[in-house]
């Protein structure tokens, strides 16, 4: 597993690109190894996870009877949202790239938006647990949130116009392939695995 030293090279990389500074292909590995080392930033983004799965379980508990409790199962189906929420987006990127006859920028899809995900992770995770334990700030954060969401898209794009030598249509669509799917797929399977706050 890369350690933080290693993970702060990344991230140091992925902000060059996002200030359009090529040099920041340099700080990362795009070669097989490092595509398949980039996948742990799952694991680097469980601890954020797990204030997000906190908060979801008490939204989850506030619209059930009194007395209601959540068993491991809650968050088991909780991991797996977010493991589809991770993957389907880069496995239908790579389908797009295929299409586009692109296929060879597929790893520096990966690991951009695998790295990425760390620091989005812990913001995410930090918006989240002000409003766990501030409940009065949820009108504010609902606005953070938001900002944080439009970053999101922007950086993505950055990163992405770095990759694809300024392909607007094509940045356009992996754009959309990595975001909207995403939250489509999250609020279906939260629906169908019955952990959906009604």
């Amino acid at each position: 597993m890369p350690g933080f030293r290693e993970v702060q090279y990344y991230l140091a990389g992925l902000w060059l690109l996002i200030r359009m500074d090529p040099a920041g292909f340099r700080f990362l590995d795009m070669s097989d190894r490092g595509v398949n080392r980039s996948f742990w930033a799952f694991v680097w983004c469980l601890p954020p996870m797990g204030i997000s799965w906190l908060w979801w379980r008490e939204s989850f508990l506030r619209t059930m009877p009194p007395q209601t409790d959540v068993s491991p199962v809650f968050y088991f189906r909780l991991g797996l949202v977010e493991a589809a929420n991770w993957f389907v987006p880069l496995v239908l990127a790579g389908l797009l790239l295929l299409i586009m006859k692109k296929g060879e920028r597929f790893g520096h899809v990966i690991v951009s938006v695998n790295w990425l995900g760390v620091p989005l992770s812990y913001i995410n995770g930090l918006l989240l647990a002000l409003v766990f334990f501030l409940p009065g700030t949820i009108g504010i954060v609902s606005l953070l949130l938001l900002a944080f969401m439009l970053a999101q898209v922007f950086a993505i794009a950055r990163i992405l116009r770095m990759i694809f030598n300024g392909n607007g249509p094509l940045i356009g669509a992996m754009t959309l392939v990595l975001f909207v799917p995403a939250l489509m797929l999250s609020e279906f399977m939260q629906r169908f695995l019955g952990i959906y706050p009604v």
